[in-house]
């Protein structure tokens, strides 16, 4: 072997031994750092936390028609302070004891909820319990708001930091409505914990209001907490709705009015837009035990017996049928009317013959039932065939989460069609009681009841919801133009009227639904209340429900009051009557269809 090649085998061998120290180097390294330096890095390791944080998106808002905010987010804080935290307990509590009267005095004159000495009493008993039972614990009882926050921070050892106060806020999800009660719970509410609606429109529009949720990746660094952004949250849509704040007010004022006089359980109102369907305004008051009223329950959309104001429906049936003329007469008496073994009577006896338009204009129990039963006698199911056709027992595509179908069944016994003529034995919301008399006042034509036309991000439509027609027709023209003028003898016969005039000793002293500013048509209706089984003669639920102007109509109105405490005799002309009056003539003023000109009301054309 040559010296060359000796030369170059020795420098392979001394470069591969180079190489295995260097491998046995680091195999010695690996093994010091998992045994004898294992914990040290485990404990490095345990600093450097990462942890996944949900962030929530800002909740879309909910805009009246004119783009008038009515439901909105605002941020609001708990304040928290965690006495765990290890600074606090350093040097026999030092820093803790020098500043707890500072920060006491501080959050007393921030949130003036109470005394300096209580806030100081909370935050040392929490400090000193017992090791094992420090907690993160809620210093102020209420929540504060953005401004107050800002100020919280800037007080002594609270300045510093979480890591030398243990102050920390906790966001909470709340809803805003600066036209306070007005179509609150229409409106709806959000759980405060989740964000998520929970009743309203906050719940069925819970896809579109709540966004997309993003992600952040929160990390531990040198002590110091940092929020690393991973997928951006994207915020909730706008809800633009039909109502009108300005009706919103117009319509509660006047139902809260009526019911704080009459002392009602509850009350519901809902105007209506006769040719689109537009729900305007709608308000839900109900009484609490101090006498007070607060939008509690949806009544809008739950079912009740309508009493009276279905007599016009039923009126509907008799007519398209063709089983009797609108001049057709039945006779009446002051003495019950005995149909199989069920007694009907009048709530203004008297012996004389109604023609049927004069029968609806004096809302006689006794002329429905007798007329029901003489067009559909052993024939109910056609009877409730009819009004199915019409779309009377249609169940409302409604945005309201809770709205109740219609119950109108086929009798199974021989009385109860007698009683289903004037009411009783069928079951309807307002929201669609007043949506059939909109289609009287629209010439026939049923538009499905629309809360809510489009959905906006940043101001750009993203969704419409057109208007829909449900029934082009529900009867004959013919006989929807009888129906109108039956509807204006409701009002407008001073004799017969039962929403005309209080009269008497035959001199009138008061109007009910009358107006000498707006022409308004519409129907009463009172029902007795179903208690434990059986109707208290004593209990009424009193409704008027109509159309406005008559020539012309525009809007479509109903109020419903739940049993007047106030009152001995119960008058739904002259109670729920006055309400629709009031709400039609504000709204003819509000809306321009009529103006003041040198003290007199001038009316303009109506579109």
């Amino acid at each position: 072997m040559s010296e060359q090649q000796q030369n170059i085998i020795l420098r392979f061998a001394a470069i591969f031994l180079f190489i295995l120290l260097c491998f046995m180097a680091v195999i010695v390294q690996i093994l010091h750092v998992q045994t004898a330096e294992r914990q040290r890095w485990q404990s490095v390791e345990k600093s450097q936390i990462k942890t996944d944080v949900v962030v929530r998106p800002n909740r879309g808002n909910i805009y009246d028609v004119h783009g008038n905010l009515l439901v909105g987010s605002v941020p609001q804080y708990y304040v928290y302070m965690d006495t765990r935290v290890e600074a606090l307990h350093l040097n026999r509590d030092s820093l803790f004891l020098r500043y707890v009267d500072s920060i006491a005095d501080g959050l007393s004159q921030i949130l003036q909820d109470t005394t300096p000495q209580a806030y100081r009493a909370r935050m040392v008993k929490a400090f000193h319990a017992k090791k094992a039972s420090r907690q993160d614990f809620r210093v102020c009882k209420r929540r504060v708001n953005y401004i107050e926050m800002e100020q919280i921070k800037k007080l002594p050892l609270v300045n510093r930091g979480y890591y030398a106060s243990g102050f920390h806020f906790e966001q909470q999800y709340l809803r805003a409505k600066p036209y306070g009660s007005l179509g609150s719970r229409t409106l709806g509410t959000i759980y405060s914990e989740s964000g998520k609606g929970y009743t309203g429109l906050e719940k069925s529009f819970e896809s579109y209001l709540h966004g997309t949720e993003g992600l952040s990746r929160k990390q531990k660094v040198a002590g110091k907490l940092t929020d690393v952004p991973i997928k951006e949250a994207i915020d909730g849509f706008d809800i633009v709705t039909t109502l009108d704040a300005q009706l919103m007010d117009i319509t509660e004022t006047a139902l809260r009015q009526r019911l704080n006089l009459v002392e009602g359980d509850w009350g519901c109102c809902i105007l209506m837009e006769t040719e689109t369907g537009d729900i305007k305004a709608i308000s839900n008051l109900d009484r609490t035990e101090d006498g007070h009223y607060v939008e509690k329950e949806n009544h809008a959309v739950k079912r009740v017996e309508p009493g009276s104001t279905f007599k016009t429906f039923s009126l509907m049936a008799v007519l398209d049928d063709s089983k009797m003329d609108i001049d057709d007469t039945i006779a009446v008496t002051r003495q019950p009317w005995i149909y199989y073994d069920s007694k009907h009577r009048d709530s203004h006896p008297n012996d004389t013959v109604y023609t049927l338009r004069s029968a609806l204009a004096v809302s006689s129990n006794i002329a429905f039932a007798k007329m029901v039963t003489q067009a559909y006698d052993k024939k109910a199911e056609r009877f409730v065939t009819k009004l199915r056709k019409m779309g009377i027992c249609d169940s409302l595509d409604c945005e309201i989460p809770g709205a109740e179908a219609p119950r109108i069944e086929i009798p199974k016994d021989k009385v109860t069609l007698s009683k289903m003529a004037y009411g009783y034995s069928v079951e309807l919301s307002p929201l669609q009681i007043v949506s059939l008399y909109n289609a009287i006042a629209n010439n026939g034509q049923m538009m499905q009841p629309r809360l809510v036309q489009s959905i906006q991000r940043n101001g750009v439509t993203e969704k419409r919801f057109p208007t829909r027609s449900l029934h082009s027709h529900i009867c004959s023209l013919t006989t929807v133009r009888e129906l109108q003028q039956a509807l204006g003898d409701v009002v407008w016969d001073n004799q017969l009227g039962t929403a005309s005039v209080r009269s008497y000793k035959g001199k009138i002293i008061g109007y009910k639904a009358q107006s000498n500013l707006v022409r308004i048509a519409g129907k009463t209706g009172t029902a007795q209340l179903l208690v434990n089984g059986r109707y208290d003669p004593h209990k009424h639920r009193i409704t008027f429900v109509g159309y406005f102007p008559q020539e012309n109509p525009q809007y479509t109105c109903i109020c419903m009051i739940s049993h007047p405490h106030n009152y001995g005799a119960y008058d739904a002309g002259w109670d729920c009557g006055r309400v629709v009056r009031q709400i039609a003539e504000q709204t003819m003023a509000y809306t321009g269809v009529y103006q003041i000109e040198d003290g007199k009301k001038v009316w303009k054309k109506i579109r």
